[in-house]
């Protein structure tokens, strides 16, 4: 007897991407890549779904559960870590991009392309999305008296870019809703930028992450040296990792891990 085949829906989803550390201004972490057949539903990057895949019984289809991108380790300036992917191991894989590593000035944009790309640091522009899995990271800004890092790019919206004059960090980019598991589970969002953090009495405001598990940004506190002031994206979520931002002369924590 033929094993029974049967049309199977799915939804993939990337480790997020790690944010940065950095003195005036830190990027947040990409979203994982987001890939989905459920009709009705969307894709990543503004994308419909995906169509269906044919699967049999008796076959074995392995599985990769990609993990996320580790944070800048503690310091003045250290970029994110890149998502790792996730694979569907159908007989056509499916496979969705792990988000993009935050970046600082002088790091290759390359280095922050992913799923979603990850967000700038200091003056640099955010990374490259996926097409049809996320979008691209906001960029930072260090001038007109401004000193601001970028959301890391969600499946479902671009992470801020720093714009005007305000001290502060951006938000990451929303992520995408789906109801494959029943209710509906927003997925995938891009990790917040840091604040500026060279005026240590002073906390400004720091990025939020994007809906679906993106990590907030923030930035380290000498009166409050245990913070926290960053996060790491959401569990099992693919969100990417908030952005952590030094003042001058001092020594940031680790950035938040993308999820």
């Amino acid at each position: 007897t033929a094993p029974y085949t049967t049309e199977l829906q799915y939804l993939v989803i990337a480790g997020g991407g790690g944010g940065s550390t950095n003195t005036n201004g830190s990027g947040g972490g990409g979203a994982g890549g987001y890939r989905s057949s459920v009709p009705g539903a969307s894709s990543g990057g503004g994308a419909s779904a995906e169509s269906t895949t044919p699967v049999s019984g008796g076959s074995p289809y392995p599985i990769t559960v990609g993990a996320g991108g580790a944070g800048g380790a503690a310091g003045a300036v250290n970029v994110g870590t890149t998502g790792s992917d996730s694979v569907l191991g159908t007989p056509s894989s499916i496979t969705s991009a792990g988000g993009g590593g935050a970046r600082w000035s002088y790091s290759p944009a390359g280095n922050a392309a992913g799923g979603s790309g990850g967000g700038g640091g200091y003056t640099s522009a955010g990374g490259a999305g996926t097409a049809n899995q996320g979008y691209d990271g906001g960029a930072a800004k260090y001038a007109d008296g401004q000193k601001a890092g970028g959301g890391g790019g969600g499946a479902g919206a671009v992470g801020v870019s720093a714009s005007g004059t305000s001290e502060q960090g951006f938000d990451g980019g929303v992520g995408v809703a789906s109801s494959i598991t029943g209710s509906p589970v927003v997925r995938a969002g891009g990790g917040g930028g840091g604040s500026v953090g060279d005026v240590p009495s002073v906390h400004f405001t720091d990025g939020a992450g994007g809906s679906g598990g993106g990590g907030p940004g923030g930035r380290y506190d000498p009166s409050n040296p245990t913070g926290p002031y960053v996060g790491n994206g959401g569990t099992n979520l693919g969100g990417g990792g908030g952005g952590n931002t030094t003042w001058a002369g001092g020594v940031a924590d680790k950035a938040g891990t993308g999820g």
